[in-house]
């Protein structure tokens, strides 16, 4: 790694102006949560412009989904001014839910404050204490300067926790809870969450969901009957696993992102297997089965693969779930050789160590790629220039310097302006072959 890049790694998390992070907010990732939840109802006491901006931000930027009934221009919002920055926003935000509830049809209101509540100090928890009888409802209070979109996703599962839930009388043994993806955000999150889901119904082991499937309030309160939390990301979900934790004695195993390709996917299995009540002998039919079904799809690749240049270099820009199960995926099983990682969430620097290891523990191939933290775009764009890499699994921000590249572009993480993504995902057996199909769509061709 270069002296350049180590100092980029320093300047992530320093407080200065950067252009087009890849997150937004702390009220954003709160927001993403609430809308992820179907007939999820977010009530925002703050200004206007913070429920506008999340329509072309949160929603368009995660993969150019609408944020249904209830998100968007649609968000219930108290749309303070600076009347209320003098007088306080309390009654006009008593005024605001009472209406919500009685007027939409959603099942959970989650209530977020944002920056101007959080200065003059409205006393937004007692205001919710009020509807609690009348629906089910949190408060989340998240301020955009507190921090940015995961320490809202983190946020959300806190004020469940303390706010919500009640514990259970009895654990269910094959009962799991999912964490460490966030909705829009990780722009995969609809058909990752539910591959995960049919992935561990054939062992019998039921993945309880929260986002993007029904029956809303019947998963939330199972939330402490599950026997353990796992999380699918190396520090997104670690905060709220340690709540849910503390809160319900509910342990919690976590893995550096979702599984991609036979490999990450047989390894997942098997731990969990460790863990959980999975027949081992139905555990090993499948693995073999799948890994043989898997490894036969892959071959009709094989001579795209070998035209397109064997070993070829490449770069990704993503977030460090993302990063690493693609990055695993590409040097492990196609025996493409990683140039350059780019990790965009900005990872606590704690969690930095582990974060390395996983994009550098590579037991195929002994190569080693620079590895930077990066939240500035316009750096992203520079560090970028003048690398050896073919192919670029990145956001819709790098496609429009693709060409100047001279390299092959796919978007795989947020923002994805470019690309619609409605239930595509890259979990699994078959997720390594989706990613393959993604690389070539545009760039297979006569010989």
């Amino acid at each position: 790694m270069s002296k350049d890049e180590k100092e980029h790694i320093d300047e992530s998390s320093s407080p200065r102006i950067v252009e087009a992070p890849r997150y937004g907010c702390t009220l954003s990732g709160a927001y993403e949560a609430a809308v992820g939840l179907n007939e999820g109802v977010p009530i925002l006491h703050s200004g206007s412009g913070c429920g506008m901006s999340q329509l072309f931000g949160a929603n368009y930027g995660g993969a150019q989904n609408a944020p249904g009934d209830y998100g968007g221009s649609s968000t219930p919002c108290s749309c303070l001014v600076e009347e209320h920055v003098i007088f306080g926003g309390e009654d006009k935000l008593r005024k605001l839910i009472d209406s919500t509830i009685k007027i939409s049809t959603g099942e959970f209101f989650t209530v977020i404050s944002g920056c101007v509540p959080s200065l003059i100090g409205d006393d937004v928890d007692a205001i919710v204490s009020e509807f609690r009888d009348k629906a089910p409802i949190i408060h989340v209070n998240a301020p955009g300067f507190k921090g940015n979109s995961f320490e809202g996703y983190e946020l959300f599962f806190e004020a469940l926790a303390d706010q919500y839930l009640t514990p259970s009388s009895e654990k269910q043994k094959n009962l799991i809870n999912i964490l460490g993806i966030v909705p829009y955000q990780h722009i995969f999150w609809k058909g990752e969450l539910k591959a995960i889901k049919d992935l561990l119904a054939r062992l019998d082991i039921e993945a309880n969901v929260l986002f993007g499937e029904f029956d809303t309030v019947e998963k939330i309160q199972k939330i402490p009957s599950a026997a353990y939390n796992i999380i699918l990301s190396p520090w997104i979900g670690h905060r709220a696993a340690k709540k849910i934790e503390d809160k319900f004695e509910t342990p919690f195993l976590s893995f550096p992102g979702i599984p991609i390709g036979p490999i990450q996917t047989t390894k997942f299995l098997r731990k969990l297997a460790e863990i959980l009540p999975i027949d081992k002998t139905k555990l090993e039919e499948l693995i073999t089965s799948e890994e043989r079904r898997a490894y036969r799809q892959i071959e009709y690749a094989g001579d795209i693969l070998q035209f397109d240049v064997p070993n070829v270099y490449f770069g990704v820009v993503a977030d460090s779930n993302t990063a690493i199960s693609v990055s695993r995926y590409l040097t492990d099983e196609v025996g493409q050789l990683p140039d350059i990682i780019i990790v965009t969430d900005n990872p606590p620097k704690e969690y930095r160590e582990n974060i390395l290891k996983e994009l550098t523990g590579s037991e195929e191939i002994g190569f080693t790629p620079d590895i930077v933290f990066e939240i500035d775009s316009y750096k992203i764009g520079q560090i970028l220039k003048d690398r050896p890499f073919l192919n670029l699994y990145a956001s819709s921000l790098e496609s429009v310097i693709k060409d100047e590249l001279e390299t092959t572009h796919v978007t795989v993480s947020f923002p994805s302006y470019n690309r619609v993504v409605l239930g595509d995902n890259y979990v699994g057996y078959d997720g390594g072959s989706s990613l393959i199909e993604d690389l070539f769509y545009d760039k297979a061709g006569p010989l």
